[in-house]
């Protein structure tokens, strides 16, 4: 079954009738390009399969109505949230989510109320960025049942990109998560069998392509199952960290610090932060070296740029963990051609670029590694570029 016909099915179960309409958005993989978004860089992004589905109708009382179907099949309900009284604090939980975006888009003219069931597939706290997967998924669907549709036309329609910022500030601003603009872009802009070239601060983007069938090869997914949250201090820490740099080094982000002038930045700055702009700018270099790849065809030659930025991130940033430097280690070692830790770190999921004759042998490496070190298992799947948020037929 569907995301799209799950949440549709629940919506039934909850409510007794058929849901006006049905919208779903997809989690991401992040290729490379890590921790560069909030620093005005480059991001390489591209969409999973998974989706989590918004189901709704509209209300006319001004009120937010969410339930969620688990992984267990059972339903979460958020209550009856005022859309008028609605304010960061106001809501706590994974019902912050949902508020927090139509919190967003009352201040855009949309207040209409609703009642929407959601379902899906993308794993959560898995670094697949399932949370923005949920946001996007209800933008779109208080948006269409405000009869507005994006691709559509008309005075009133947002651009993706825009819809992108409103998501943005309503986990940074409601929720309290200081996230990027990296995964609400994805999730929306994403296309198939291609990876999402994002210049964050120009908004700029180019559909890269990226044949991994044609190429023989597969982007093979770790998940370690070690939650991680964006809300939690680590990622906020690395964001100010990286913010002071920049005001140290009089610059308007870290991004305007080039490759060949990052020993001098370095050699003005405080010991604990000279790794956080390292990482940054070398990393923003990896991404333009893959996308140079990529242009040409040469999926197979990205390996070293992946290795590259797990160890930026693991000694750098700081931001790996125990399982996912075991993940990719031993990924590498039973041949795949390139391994890193995905999304923002303290947990979650590593990738592995793999050709497709060493694909088994490559998970049950990974796989004998976690069990030789009485570790749970990780949940491992191929990732198959594919297309962004929208409306389904239901």
């Amino acid at each position: 079954m569907s995301p799209a016909t799950e949440a549709a099915a629940a919506f039934h179960s909850v409510h007794g009738r058929s849901p006006a309409g049905v919208w779903s958005a997809p989690g991401r993989v992040n290729l490379i390009g890590e921790h560069t978004d909030y620093n005005d860089g480059f991001v390489l992004p591209f969409a999973l399969p998974h989706r989590l589905a918004a189901a709704g109708t509209p209300r006319e009382d001004g009120v937010l109505s969410v339930a969620t179907l688990g992984d267990d099949g059972q339903l979460q309900r958020s209550g009856e949230l005022k859309i008028a009284d609605l304010a960061p604090g106001s809501v706590e939980g994974w019902a912050a989510y949902p508020a927090g975006v139509a919190w967003v888009l009352r201040d855009q003219g949309f207040a209409a109320g609703a009642d929407l069931v959601i379902a899906g597939d993308v794993p959560s706290g898995a670094g697949l960025s399932s949370s923005h997967a949920l946001e996007c998924a209800v933008s779109l669907a208080l948006l269409g049942l405000a009869g507005v549709e994006l691709d559509g036309t008309g005075p009133r329609v947002p651009a993706r990109s825009e819809v992108a910022r409103w998501v943005q500030r309503s986990e940074n601003d409601f929720v309290g998560a200081p996230t990027g603009l990296l995964d609400q872009t994805a999730s929306l802009c994403c296309t198939g069998a291609h990876v999402l070239f994002l210049d964050v601060r120009s908004g700029e983007q180019e559909q890269v392509p990226f044949g991994l069938a044609e190429a023989g090869l597969q982007v093979l997914i770790m998940d370690t199952r070690t939650k991680h949250s964006h809300a939690d201090g680590g990622y906020g820490e690395r964001r100010r960290g990286t913010e002071k740099a920049a005001e140290l080094l009089g610059v308007k982000a870290l991004r305007d610090v080039t490759a060949e002038g990052l020993q001098a930045a370095l050699d003005r700055l405080p010991a604990e932060l000279a790794p956080l702009v390292r990482h940054v700018v070398t990393e923003n270099q990896r991404v333009l070296d893959t996308v140079a790849l990529l242009r040409e065809g040469r999926l197979a030659e990205i390996g070293p740029f992946l290795d590259a930025s797990h160890v930026s991130m693991r000694d750098d940033y700081r931001i790996s963990t125990i399982e996912l430097d075991l993940a990719v280690d031993s990924a590498r070692a039973a041949g795949a051609l390139g391994s890193r830790m995905t999304g923002g770190g303290f947990g979650g999921s590593a990738i592995a670029l793999v050709r497709d004759a060493d694909l088994e042998q490559v998970k049950a490496a990974v796989d004998a590694a976690f069990e030789a070190a009485g570790m749970r298992r990780p949940r491992m799947f191929t990732a198959i570029p594919s297309r962004g948020a929208g409306r389904d037929a239901i």
